[in-house]
């Protein structure tokens, strides 16, 4: 991800840059809240409290932080080839097939912990599947990635429609939906782990996605930096000509990016799907495809930064929640104007602060060569 500004040392791009705009967004925010005539500081309080304050609160967000770590890291594989994918809510959509194909067919012969590894492999390939031709379209026709992933999503929508409505639905049922699972297909919620620790869930639903997610996040860091295929997908995105000059296949790496992009936002499905409804529903994705492109922007594109960014959209889904039911003059249309100014700032405003933080860092930096000795420069 090429920026047209000087490079900034890592603790001020990855780190203080973004907390700056979050606390930016959360400002603006705050006078949103005042002008509706309540108070932000008890706004703030109310929505920490809704995330984190109870143990089935704590759940709920860390249930959400999941789907924004694997849509967050899908965006991101795709972002570091120079790829825009804008298609993780269509491709979460297919891949919640591929997982409830396996769980329709297995669920009964096989248990959990061996249905799950099955699982992710059709989420994640039904995923990349569907990202593939997007892919092919861009590398081999030119066609433009936002445009064909945007297209996509409704492309998803309506085959999953027809499924559900149609080969899918089972006999005698009005719901648009897939039989219930049987337990082999059924994820265990992590409710007995956060017991041992004193904090009890209550119905929330985290299950074990959330560590399959934190699994997804360091093969990802390890893919990206720390393989021969993530320097080159780098390169690719940080300068197609010197891709191609080095002899890169650039059809490859686009296809390879964007296929492991759709797979990983194929993933996302295993949490609703296989970990909390236990079938498969329509419009399960619930936005988490589109949320996981201000993760990737926030977290920089690193699984280190995509962590955090997850956990705060995970705060802002449940504590907003919260608030909402706790403070009747905010509505549910509020929390989602103070989630759009968090978007707005982290993402299409992500250099806003840029200019003014780079050049306090650039007179910072001169004021202490200047002020180091001669002999220690030596």
């Amino acid at each position: 991800m090429s920026r047209p500004y000087a490079k900034l040392p890592a603790i001020v791009d990855y780190g203080l840059i973004p907390i700056l705009n979050v606390a930016v967004a959360f400002l603006v925010a705050g006078l949103v809240v005042l002008i509706v005539g309540e108070s932000p500081l008890e706004a703030a309080r109310l929505m920490l409290r809704g995330a984190f304050g109870y143990g089935e609160g704590i759940g709920f967000t860390l249930y959400y932080t999941t789907n924004f770590i694997l849509t967050g890291l899908a965006v991101a594989v795709a972002f570091h080839a120079g790829l825009f994918n804008i298609g993780g809510e269509g491709q979460a959509y297919i891949g919640g097939l591929g997982v409830a194909l396996v769980c329709l067919g297995l669920g009964s012969l096989l248990p959990w912990w061996l249905t799950l590894p099955i699982a992710a492999l059709g989420g994640f390939v039904f995923g990349a599947t569907f990202a593939f031709v997007p892919a092919i379209l861009q590398a081999r026709r030119g066609s433009h990635i936002v445009i064909t992933t945007i297209m996509f999503n409704f492309i998803a929508a309506s085959i999953m429609v027809y499924l559900l409505v149609g080969p899918l639905k089972p006999m005698g049922s009005m719901q648009p939906e897939t039989r219930t699972f049987e337990a082999g297909a059924q994820l265990p919620k992590l409710k007995g782990l956060f017991e041992s620790f004193g904090a009890n869930l209550g119905g929330a639903p985290l299950n074990v996605t959330f560590f399959v997610a934190l699994a997804a996040a360091f093969a990802v860091w390890v893919l990206i930096w720390r393989t021969r295929l993530g320097y080159e997908i780098r390169t690719l995105g940080a300068s197609p000509k010197a891709a191609l000059y080095a002899g890169m296949n650039r059809t490859r790496l686009v296809v390879i990016a964007m296929s492991i992009s759709g797979g990983l936002a194929g993933l996302m499905a295993l949490n609703p799907v296989m970990g909390d409804q236990y079938r498969l529903q329509i419009d399960f994705p619930a936005g988490a495809g589109f949320v996981g492109i201000a993760v990737a922007l926030m977290g920089r594109g690193h699984p280190a930064g995509i962590l955090p960014a997850a956990l705060l959209f995970g705060v802002l889904y449940q504590g907003g929640a919260e608030l909402a039911f706790d403070m009747p003059a905010i509505s549910r249309d509020m929390i989602v104007i103070i989630q759009g100014l968090v978007i707005l700032f982290a993402g299409a405003l992500e250099n806003m602060l840029r200019p003014m933080i780079g050049a306090g860092w650039r007179r910072i930096a001169l004021r202490s060569t200047r002020s180091t000795p001669v002999a220690e420069i030596r």
